[in-house]
């Protein structure tokens, strides 16, 4: 049976006994929640400059989208000051059941909530919607068919009307043999995210290209057990591509997103002030144990911010109905 790859990825992570239904990600790649504490700190940081923003509303909505095993909203309701905490309206969305022994105070949907006020945390979500793959050919651009058991590839026919015109715009194929991932169904679903923020602001981390600089062969690939491996859609693994972002961002604007901002991970943490420099020695010889601690903390940031690793990653964040905060203790740009 041959599929597009936008259905084949579908059934294979979504479907009936589908990877992400059965799997949680922590089991198969490293994430920025997982690798450290400091992650979830950062997401406070940007919650609270948000809140400030905002003018503290009687309810602020932290939402993590594609929440997976829910660690982030769990460590950011552990770790939120008081003032914040009191009124936080926390909301983990995704596909899989909720998972034991999560803080009955955060909320397990399938969906998005119909308005929200706050945050709004897009983890490596829209790197996992599915998308066509198409290929170039001497008589123009044709979807990419694969069979979901063996991963086997034959071509097909024409995208659509909407996929050529995406393509044209954000991703145009000069040579034969170049494909793209067409990324119409992600500017869908962020721009689903954007209208949805009455008052706030989204973020979507993901490793994300550029017009200009986009892969001449595509990015899809799987992923399982913590290694790479090829992208058979048969619900065995992980199926992902990278994200033309800058065509989300487009998305989120036409659906009212009124400031955006495209940045790596790097560039964003550390401007919520994560530095990953070493503690001083003077440390070590008063308070040993306290140097070792903040050794660690640390390599965590580092590696939160390698610009070859997690670092790399891109932040889309955009926002509407915002008020500039005052600049003072606390105050990030991002």
């Amino acid at each position: 049976m041959w599929l597009t790859w936008r259905a084949a990825m579908e059934r294979a992570l979504y479907g009936p006994g589908g990877f992400y239904l059965r799997e949680r990600p922590a089991r198969h790649f490293r994430t920025s929640v997982g690798a450290s504490p400091a992650f979830a700190d950062a997401v406070i940081r940007l919650a609270e400059r948000v809140d400030e923003e905002l003018g503290h509303p009687d309810a602020f909505d932290l939402v993590d989208v594609g929440s997976g095993d829910g660690k982030l909203p769990a460590l950011v309701l552990r770790g939120a000051p008081p003032r914040l905490a009191a009124r936080l309206r926390i909301t983990a969305v995704d596909l899989a059941p909720r998972p034991a022994g999560l803080d009955p105070r955060i909320t397990w949907a399938a969906e998005l909530p119909g308005r929200i006020t706050g945050l709004v945390i897009a983890n490596e979500w829209l790197d996992n919607v599915p998308v066509d793959v198409v290929e170039q050919t001497a008589s123009g651009p044709r979807l990419v068919l694969v069979d979901p058991e063996t991963g086997e590839e034959r071509l097909g026919p024409p995208p659509s009307p909407e996929d050529l015109a995406w393509l044209a715009r954000w991703w145009p194929l000069e040579e034969p043999g170049h494909r793209a991932e067409v990324g119409r169904p992600r500017d869908e679903a962020w721009a689903s995210v954007i209208v949805r923020l009455s008052r706030g602001t989204a973020v979507a981390i993901d490793y994300a290209h550029r017009a200009g600089d986009r892969p001449p062969f595509g990015t899809l690939a799987g992923h399982r057990g913590g290694a790479p491996v090829p992208p058979v859609p048969d619900g065995s693994c992980d199926i992902t591509a990278h994200v033309a972002l800058d065509a989300c961002a487009a998305a989120g604007e036409r659906a009212g997103a009124t400031a955006t901002r495209l940045t790596t991970q790097r560039e964003a943490l550390r401007a919520l002030g994560l530095r990953g420099a070493r503690p001083p020695l003077e440390l070590a010889r008063r308070d040993p144990r306290g140097y070792v601690r903040a050794l660690g903390r640390a390599t965590e940031e580092a590696e939160l911010l390698d610009p070859g690793g997690l670092g790399g990653f891109t932040w889309l964040t955009q926002s509407r109905g915002l008020r500039p905060a005052p600049r003072g203790r606390g105050s990030v740009e991002v």
